[in-house]
């Protein structure tokens, strides 16, 4: 087969372009086609055409969820997390039209985990020397910032993982580490303070504390516990749906029933076991 011969791809039949081809494990994909798989999704060079295949239709019928999904809560600057509190669904995505771009809506069940990854930034202060040149100070100075990173972690067939940044730019706390002391002499460790007790700026905190570092700090808790405590809640109630039904005694017939789907008896018909 000739280094130059022309491809078509093997979803949609399309002759492939110069550049256009996303190899499969046992086929050609145009990157059309390509385009519409999860962008959570990262293991295309190692799938075969039939797993495609099957991701391509799960994301045809993600269309509907997404047309049905209405985000009361939304966190994140620039990425967002959407979440969907009575459908018990959420999406991540940074895209305006929701529709077109078919963000993967995810069931509160299919949480497997979630947590917070801090990653500090330090850039060197230099100054001039009497001749000019640019010279580190002794001992070295350092200004800190951060990112914020959420990390969602599903069981999804396509993907076991949605990671994306909280915070728009930076967090930048100037010559004060959050993580240590090594910042410049004299300096407290904000996490410190905050490990050992100190309370938030607007609980009267005390004046080491970054307001800005905390706000991002506290939304990932939020985010978090909104999560892990709609997965518990969805299991629970699955586990009682699915929980054999017991017997009782009728109090309009009086025999020992097993009440049905509606919480019928029945012999009788009547409802006895309310809420169904």
């Amino acid at each position: 087969m000739g280094l130059f011969e022309k491809k078509y791809c093997d979803v949609c039949g399309e002759k492939i372009g110069l550049l256009g081809n996303r190899k499969l494990e046992d086929a050609n994909l145009c990157k059309h086609c390509a385009s519409k798989l999860s962008p959570w999704f990262n293991e295309r060079r190692h799938s075969t055409l039939e797993q495609i295949k099957e991701q391509l239709d799960y994301r045809e019928e993600n269309k509907a969820a997404v047309a049905a999904f209405h985000p009361p809560l939304s966190f994140g600057s620039y990425t967002k997390l959407l979440i969907d509190e009575d459908a018990r669904r959420f999406m991540v995505t940074s895209a305006r039209n929701l529709e077109e771009a078919n963000p993967d809506v995810v069931d509160f069940s299919q949480v497997t985990g979630c947590e917070l990854d801090v990653d500090e930034n330090k850039r060197e202060i230099t100054t001039k020397d009497k001749d000019g040149k640019t010279v580190s100070y002794n001992p070295r100075r350092y200004e800190y910032s951060y990112d914020f990173d959420i990390i969602i972690r599903v069981n999804n067939p396509y993907f076991d993982e949605m990671k994306f940044q909280l915070n728009g730019s930076s967090v930048k706390t100037g010559e004060r580490s959050i993580n240590d002391t090594h910042a410049r002499p004299g300096t407290s460790s904000l996490l410190g303070d905050l490990l050992g007790g100190v309370s938030s700026p607007a609980q009267g905190g005390n004046r080491f504390w970054n307001a800005e570092y905390q706000e991002y700090y506290d939304t990932a808790q939020t985010i978090r516990q909104i999560l892990l405590k709609g997965r518990q809640e969805v299991r629970e109630e699955a586990a009682a749906e699915n929980a054999p039904a017991k017997k009782m005694t009728c109090p309009f017939c009086q025999a020992t029933t097993t009440p049905d789907a509606s919480g019928c008896c029945e012999f009788c018909g009547s409802v006895i076991v309310s809420g169904k």
